[in-house]
């Protein structure tokens, strides 16, 4: 399960605050958004389980009369989810073409739709409730393509799963094990970069870059919002880790060998507009609080073009 269910999961603890002095600024600085790229052709994947064909002996075993109810759920949750990713391209780009194929359809959507980049959304269900064709279907398509590919999420540990990651829950145990009572992060947490040399964080070593904030230049922090109770058990073979957190290990990752591009991420840096979003009279840095996600989110879109 990546979202969360309130009545089922309890969250770790409040929203970490930023470090001092960072805490301590007495004012706030304007930030602008432009469309800095001109185009790009993104197909956004849906992780989320569609009907019965996608679900596991274990899921028909466990949910039994509530099938169709959960499946309506993911549905709900999927149609929110993707619309959120697709806000974000139409806000980054001045002339997006994108399309949006479920995780069943994503390699024949690639041929048919040849993208610049593919971006993968979370998810709500364990993965052990998936059917494991499903789940093969995805593993050979992930491990072969050669366009760029961002994870989100349940989107960055279906990766590492087509990889030979393993995923458990933040306490780490197996995911059947615990369903209903696991640790569940679901507030602004902050992340540390372990890689600034990678270009995903192209600007935060320039002393004059306007770009980043003070806490990421200063201090390598990005401040992201987290919604998930399982992770990665490691960073498997070929991925090399750029960023982690005291609670989940494994923040981000990317793949730049045998000619591909896949950047993942746990958090979900997508929630960056919804954030701008919600007060429309000011655009002060206090209410857009996942601003870093956006960045990112921007500069992948960047390599992705370059990339191709």
């Amino acid at each position: 399960m990546q979202e969360l269910e309130p009545n089922r999961v309890t969250p770790i603890d409040q929203a970490e605050p930023l470090p001092f002095p960072f805490n301590q600024r007495t004012f706030c600085r304007y930030e602008p958004i432009e469309k800095r790229i001109e185009q790009a052709r993104v197909l956004i994947v849906d992780d989320l389980l569609r009907d019965r064909r996608d679900l596991s002996a274990t899921a028909y075993q466990e949910w039994g009369r509530r099938t169709d109810s959960n499946l309506r759920r993911e549905r709900k949750i999927a149609e929110l989810a993707l619309a959120n990713i697709r806000n974000n391209v139409e806000r980054l780009v001045q002339r997006p073409d994108i399309q949006i194929a479920h995780l069943s359809e994503v390699e024949a959507a690639t041929t048919k739709f040849q993208p610049d980049a593919i971006v993968l959304s979370g998810t709500l269900s364990d993965f052990d409730l998936y059917s494991p064709a499903l789940l093969e279907g995805f593993a050979r398509f992930i491990r072969e393509t050669r366009t760029p590919v961002l994870g989100i999420c349940g989107g960055h540990q279906l990766v590492g799963l087509s990889f030979g990651a393993h995923i458990i829950t933040l306490d780490k145990q197996e995911q059947h094990e615990n369903r209903t009572h696991r640790p569940f992060e679901y507030q602004y947490r902050l992340v540390l970069i372990t890689d600034l040399d990678d270009p995903i964080f192209a600007g935060v070593k320039d002393p004059e870059s306007g770009l980043w904030q003070d806490y990421t230049r200063e201090s390598r922090r990005l401040r992201v919002w987290q919604n998930h109770g399982l992770q990665l058990d490691r960073v498997p073979a070929g991925f090399k880790q750029i960023a982690t957190a005291y609670f989940c290990r494994n923040q981000m990752m990317v793949k730049r060998t045998d000619g591909q591009l896949i950047y993942t991420v746990q958090f979900h840096l997508e929630k960056s507009f919804e954030d701008y979003d919600r007060t429309r009279a000011t655009r002060w840095e206090h209410p857009n609080e996942s601003r870093d996600g956006r960045i990112i989110f921007e500069n992948f879109l960047r390599l992705a073009l370059q990339y191709n």
